[in-house]
């Protein structure tokens, strides 16, 4: 009788392999604010900016960059404002849609 030898894949090549196939990690920048600031830009959609000290402005976006925005307003001269001091802003449609929707 002869020794069969046994073939075995190597376990280490295996581990390897699998760190091979690790998941991604997501990408840093998802492009998700330069689509909405394209957007918004195109469209010349009237947006309210809500900054840091709670002082609302009315206006619609011509500019960004990484750092800033510059809003055009009818009413007053156009700012260039900082990010830092955005808290949140949105369509100026939106906020006369919850009003009504609060009358009734």
């Amino acid at each position: 009788m002869t020794q069969r030898k046994l073939i075995r894949p190597d376990v280490q090549d295996q581990k390897s392999s699998r760190g091979a196939r690790r998941k991604q990690s997501p990408p840093e920048q998802t492009n998700a604010e330069e689509f909405y600031y394209l957007k918004q830009m195109a469209g010349k959609t009237p947006m309210i900016v809500v900054l840091t000290n709670d002082e609302e402005l009315l206006g619609w976006i011509e500019w960004y960059d990484k750092n800033a925005i510059k809003l055009n307003r009818q009413d007053g001269p156009n700012l260039l404002i900082p990010k830092h001091n955005i808290r949140y802003m949105f369509k100026e449609e939106e906020l006369k849609r919850f009003r009504r929707r609060g009358r009734s």
